[in-house]
């Protein structure tokens, strides 16, 4: 069943009149989000105004599901906070939308144990000014407006020459932290805890291949080369398509879920499909990946597990047992390198091996240096 969700429109009382001429002033327009499945990978998303929409169905034709999904979630959220129409909003609208997205939701007092912050994550508040410098940049195109409210940074120095351009500080400082990723002892009682083949291979895919979740969903049988230990990946990130083997374990517990799992009246070409219930049969969606991956880490009480660790575990591994940087780039669909050389940190012996291999060296130099003098 389709729910439709209308734009709320609230009526101010007699005492919000405006000064003077005794008019009413403008209604307030409250968007709200509406989704609608398009096909079997695709999705369409509203706000109830006619410019937020007009864009979104612009993002729609550019980006994947996900990213238009979210754009129409920061869009909800900045409007639901700014209570403006997108064409009056100002610095001042989006300065004071950082600092609300800044104060705490849960008490002073409570803090995030990866970066100690407060409030909403500086990547995620930094991703809905992306979001919002998107929109004002289509309006402008549309010559809807002419500056857009959303400053790309503050000066900090004035340039002295044409040699040497302006420096600015960023809005929102991003950290830099390390992803977490699952210990041996971890994987295995993952993987004890997993009750069917389909909730095998999906987790196998991660930890062995290196896959999104987005790309586990997204896998066709027509996709899947048994005969070459390879997948194809036709949904990964920003639409780019690549081919990557994973290790056989991965194709014994898809070969069972194939053969004794999956519904045999299956008419969708998805590898995963939910197995009981209503949906039976359907493609499995995230938040059921999310489901079984919550069921399974409770069973094997681990603490903290998401699909994101499971690819960083293997990304991780892949390069602790000498796969080249540019090979790990390959298997985990990185356009830019700079994004796979995070697992350089994350690798126990890459960093200690080259400082020791290093400080060896240096070491020896220096004793050389010590006896030259003293001769």
């Amino acid at each position: 069943m389709q729910v439709i969700l209308r734009p709320v429109i609230l009526r101010h009382s007699a005492g919000e009149r405006a000064q003077g001429n005794g008019r009413f002033r403008m209604p307030r327009f409250i968007p709200q989000l509406v989704r609608r499945p398009l096909g079997e990978t695709g999705v369409e998303v509203r706000l109830g105004h006619d410019l937020l929409d007009d864009y979104l169905r612009f993002v729609s034709a550019r980006c994947r599901p996900n990213s238009v999904l979210a754009a129409g979630y920061d869009l909800k959220v900045f409007f639901t906070i700014v209570e403006k129409d997108p064409l009056k909003v100002t610095i001042d609208d989006v300065l004071e939308f950082i600092t609300a997205q800044r104060r705490p939701a849960r008490g002073g007092n409570v803090v995030r144990l990866d970066d100690g912050e407060r409030g909403l994550s500086a990547r995620t508040i930094a991703r809905r000014l992306a979001t919002l410098s998107g929109l004002y940049g289509y309006l402008s195109a549309r010559n809807l407006v002419t500056t857009s409210p959303v400053p790309t940074g503050l000066s900090v120095r004035v340039p002295t020459s044409r040699q040497r351009p302006r420096r600015a500080t960023p809005l929102i400082r991003t950290p830099r932290t390390l992803p977490r990723i699952l210990d041996a002892a971890g994987g295995a009682d993952l993987l004890a805890a997993l009750r069917t083949h389909r909730d095998r291979a999906m987790i196998l895919a991660m930890l062995l291949g290196g896959l999104r979740r987005c790309e586990i969903l997204g896998l066709r049988l027509g996709d899947v080369h048994l005969a070459d230990r390879r997948v194809m990946i036709t949904e990964g990130k920003g639409g780019h398509h690549r081919i990557v083997p994973i290790a056989p374990g991965f194709f014994t517990a898809l070969a069972a879920y194939l053969d004794t799992e999956r519904p045999a009246d299956t008419a969708t070409a998805s590898v995963f499909v939910v197995l009981k219930g209503p949906r039976r049969g359907q493609p499995l969606s995230a938040a059921g990946v999310d489901e079984i991956v919550r069921g399974a880490r409770g069973r094997a009480r681990i603490g903290h597990l998401t699909c994101n660790m499971l690819r960083h575990t293997c990304l991780t591994r892949l390069r602790e047992a000498g796969m080249a940087l540019e090979a790990v780039q390959a298997q985990a669909g990185h356009r830019n390198i700079e994004s796979t050389r995070i697992y350089l940190h994350l690798s126990n012996t890459w960093l200690a091996d080259q400082y020791h291999q290093a400080i060896t060296a240096l070491d020896q130099s220096l004793a050389a240096t010590d006896s030259g003098s003293h001769a």
